[in-house]
């Protein structure tokens, strides 16, 4: 296996991870609507890229193998001088989309917590608060005189 390998299977990576941040774009507008049923879609999409994706990074660091067993990509492109700049090239444009989808999937996070937490909210006011349980006689009714209120005897 030859660094051009390397480099198309990078580009192909590349490729998915642009088309996964932009689903997260998307997502972030479904989560703002509260479209349940587009947000299912669009997470069945988002399995799909990331499926492709770690087939991608296999073959990648099978190619990464075959080329160097220990050699990290830089070492690698710093070995192909023809590919050198093109595979740098394309280890920083991944580096840069994955922390953008990073930064964009925090924020759907913290979107969804805050959805959770306004539902919560919501049919807190709509619920009667249920009775805290506790040991003790029935509700309304006491305890009888000379009885002591737990099983046990406690004079035994």
């Amino acid at each position: 296996m030859s660094a051009e390998s390397l480099t198309v299977i990078m580009n192909k990576m590349l490729k998915l991870h642009k088309s996964l941040y932009e689903l997260t774009v998307k997502k972030t507008g479904i989560v703002k609507k509260g479209d349940t049923a587009a947000l299912d879609q669009l997470l069945k999409d988002e399995q799909a890229h990331m499926a492709a994706i770690n087939k991608l990074e296999q073959e990648r660091q099978a190619v990464s193998r075959s080329i160097s067993p220990d050699a990290s990509l830089q070492e690698i492109a710093e070995a192909n001088p023809v590919e050198k700049n093109q595979l740098l090239k394309i280890k920083a444009d991944l580096v840069e989309v994955i922390s953008e989808i990073k930064a964009r999937n925090e924020l759907n996070q913290q979107m969804i917590h805050q959805s959770l937490q306004f539902i919560n909210f919501s049919k807190s006011l709509v619920m009667p608060q249920e009775k805290e349980i506790n040991y003790g006689p029935p509700a309304g009714k006491k305890a009888k005189p000379g009885q002591s209120p737990g099983m046990f005897n406690s004079k035994a």
